[in-house]
């Protein structure tokens, strides 16, 4: 079984941090063997749910074009086996699909943002500040793969009221996010992983925070199958014309069973889970497992001890 490329349990004992670490602009975007599906997910999406999933305020069209421009630029120069640039026309080789940058909703076509959360696995959330010491609000998404927060709900709102419904945030997280993103630079770009246990291998899933009745099905002989590990690498980069912080959100979902390559991991995992406060575990939703996915972990770090 594959080990999940991302396992963000360091050691020591649970804290709320930013996490940051440095990233090497080739490394924005990844592609893997599910490439196909997720982006087959996002066509359907965009086509099925597009409220649910695509939101552009007024005043974000000049970062949204800039970040089409730069995603374009950036798959023809990184990935030139699977993306060709020519002129204003970005075409995947593998299946002869071309788009042309130029075209938008004032020609009758796409929004750019769109058009260009259909080229990757990942979702991109743009923030935008009205000027130096003022708040970053998010502006425009295209997010097809949400871990249990709804878009509509975020658009418009300011970083710290966006992470309001997080325990602690306010008061731990708030001035110093505020702080990195005033001072992002462009060529300094960043990256940080963020987890989540669930209980379906969905990628679309808005909904679900706060859940606190147990789940009697999930037990400690089955979490291995029945309980996800669901992983977002997060990216962060300023554009340097419009100055829009770009978040980029790849999600890498896992049974965690695939963890029995990592017992280090796992027993890692379960020491965090008996040491998250109370209100931020019920946040996961973590009452839903009960004891189960702890002591399935504690299990696999036994037998490989």
């Amino acid at each position: 079984m594959t080990i999940p490329p991302y396992l963000p349990f360091t050691d020591g004992p649970w804290r709320m941090t930013m996490g940051l670490m440095a990233m090497k602009p080739r490394d924005w975007i990844e592609i893997d063997e599910e490439y196909d599906f997720y982006v087959a997910e996002k066509r359907r999406l965009l086509s099925e749910r597009r409220a649910a999933i695509f939101a552009a305020r007024p005043g974000s069209e000049a970062a949204c074009r800039e970040l089409q421009d730069n995603l374009a630029g950036f798959l023809a120069e990184r990935f030139p086996e699977r993306f060709a640039l020519e002129g204003r026309t970005l075409t995947r080789l593998a299946d002869g699909t071309a788009w042309d940058l130029d075209d938008g909703p004032e020609k009758g076509g796409e929004h750019p943002l769109a058009r260009a959360g259909l080229w990757v696995q990942e979702d991109f959330c743009l923030l935008q500040s009205a000027g130096e010491d003022e708040p970053y609000l998010l502006t425009a998404a295209t997010l097809s793969f949400p871990t249990r927060w709804k878009l509509a709900e975020k658009v418009g709102v300011p970083l710290l009221a966006i992470h309001d419904p997080v325990p602690g945030y306010g008061e731990r997280l708030g001035r110093p996010v505020d702080r990195f993103f005033q001072k992002l630079s462009p060529d300094r770009p960043v990256w940080r992983a963020n987890w989540s246990l669930i209980d379906e291998p969905t990628l679309f899933v808005p909904e679900g925070h706060g859940r606190k009745d147990r789940d009697p099905a999930i037990t400690a002989e089955n979490a291995g199958e029945r309980v996800w590990l669901r992983v977002e690498r997060q990216t962060l980069r300023r554009l340097p014309e419009s100055g829009a912080v770009v978040f980029g959100i790849r999600v890498y979902r896992h049974p965690l069973s695939s963890l029995a390559e990592a017992p280090e991991a796992a027993g890692q995992l379960a020491r965090w889970l008996g040491e998250l406060p109370e209100d931020l575990a019920r946040y996961k939703s973590l009452p839903v497992f009960g004891e189960a996915v702890r002591s399935y972990l504690q299990k696999l770090a036994c037998v490989a001890a």
